[in-house]
């Protein structure tokens, strides 16, 4: 392209400040270096990760920002050593990578790459530490390696899932986060097996991912689990066939799914974060077979505790990251499954806005409106 080699000036969504709406700001996007491709973001979404790190609550504030780690777009160019990607290519930036190199890589049973894994206090790139982003020769710190709320961003190749050309960026955007993370728990590290029970903890959008991990392995129970009884009639839609809500009744909500399912269920997934739930989601499986999976992350001085013969009863607790998926491996996997109608997308997608009205994105979440809300970058 044209543009190989330059600097290209753009439009970027940046975070200034803590809390305060996102700026619409022409930055200086730099081209790729070693291991870097340059992409043409066409369409982003908003992730609860984005609102919590630009809410600065828990972690080290770094502003200015931008944001971004759920999109879909086209590569510009690569840089020095990138053989698998070419520009043209229809991509998905990812949050987390796949060297390649790795003993994780290298292994069947693990996603969490020893070089790129998810870093959410890196402000520039791996090769030099240097931003790619700049507004009159100021850098701007990147987000997860991936910065999709700009036109144009940089990111390691081994963050980028190459995709079916003829995939809707539009739709398959959402694969890149949160959808893969819920659908993963289940059918990679769950693995619900047809006409089994799945109790889902949490019904945000990796819980009604997980829920629609469970409902292609064919569960003939989906139990919802939420203590917010308004999730429960969406739901329905991505499988849930029952629903509880722990402030319903008088004893541990483990009982109550236990005297539900004569005894515990097949499967759990755990998707709140908190360690009360964890605990539930863990005590609720069934002895002898049942496989609890923890997808939430706790806060930090959370300590998980059970009885030991919880364990030695045969129950089986597990944890993931990102469903067990490698980004480059096998995302394109997940492409195909909804290009092939196994996947249904378009009923996460609850609201759309131009790349212009970014804010109404964070309004609608922070106000629990929204499942996800596509960010459409030329408008």
């Amino acid at each position: 392209m044209s543009t190989t080699g330059q600097i290209i000036r753009c439009k970027a969504a940046v975070a200034w400040e803590a809390g305060k709406p996102l700026v619409m700001e022409e930055v200086e996007v730099a081209p790729p270096q070693k291991h870097e491709v340059r992409i043409k973001i066409l369409f982003t979404s908003l992730c609860h990760t984005d609102v919590y790190f630009w809410e600065a609550k828990g972690q080290t504030p770094l502003f200015p920002r931008i944001f971004g780690h759920e999109a879909g777009g086209i590569v510009e160019s690569v840089g020095e050593g990138v053989t698998d990607l070419q520009p043209g290519d229809h991509v998905l930036p990812i949050f987390t990578g796949e060297c390649g190199d790795c003993p994780h890589c290298h292994s069947e049973e693990s996603n969490m790459c020893d070089l790129l894994r998810i870093n959410t206090e890196r402000g520039g790139m791996i090769h030099d530490g240097e931003s790619r982003f700049s507004i009159n020769g100021k850098p701007i710190h990147h987000f997860l390696g991936t910065s999709t709320f700009s036109e144009y961003t940089v990111v390691h190749s081994g963050q980028v899932a190459k995709i079916n050309p003829d995939a809707p960026l539009d739709k398959v955007c959402i694969v890149s986060c949160g959808l893969s993370t819920g659908l993963g728990a289940t059918l990679n590290v769950a693995k619900p097996r047809k006409g089994q029970s799945v109790a889902i903890f949490g019904l945000g959008a990796v819980g009604l991912a997980a829920a629609e991990g469970a409902r292609i392995a064919g569960a003939s129970r989906i139990i919802g689990v939420d203590l917010n009884s308004q999730r429960f009639a969406q739901a329905k839609e991505f499988g849930v066939t029952e629903f509880v809500n722990p402030r319903d009744h008088g004893k541990p909500v483990q009982q109550v799914i236990a005297e539900m399912t004569n005894g515990g269920v097949d499967r759990s997934v755990e998707c709140t974060g908190s360690v009360q739930a964890m605990i539930q989601a863990f005590e609720c499986v069934h002895d002898g077979w049942g496989v609890a999976v923890l997808v939430g992350v706790p806060s930090k001085d959370d300590a998980f505790e059970t009885h030991p013969m919880n364990f030695l009863n045969e129950r089986t607790l597990k944890g993931t990251f990102f469903g067990n998926y490698k980004p480059k491996t096998d995302i394109p996997g997940v492409v195909e499954k909804y290009m092939n109608k196994e996947l249904e997308l378009e009923k996460f997608i609850t609201h759309t806005v131009p790349f212009s009205e970014i804010n109404k994105a964070f309004d609608y979440m922070l106000k629990g409106e929204s499942i996800r809300c596509i960010i459409t970058m030329g408008a």
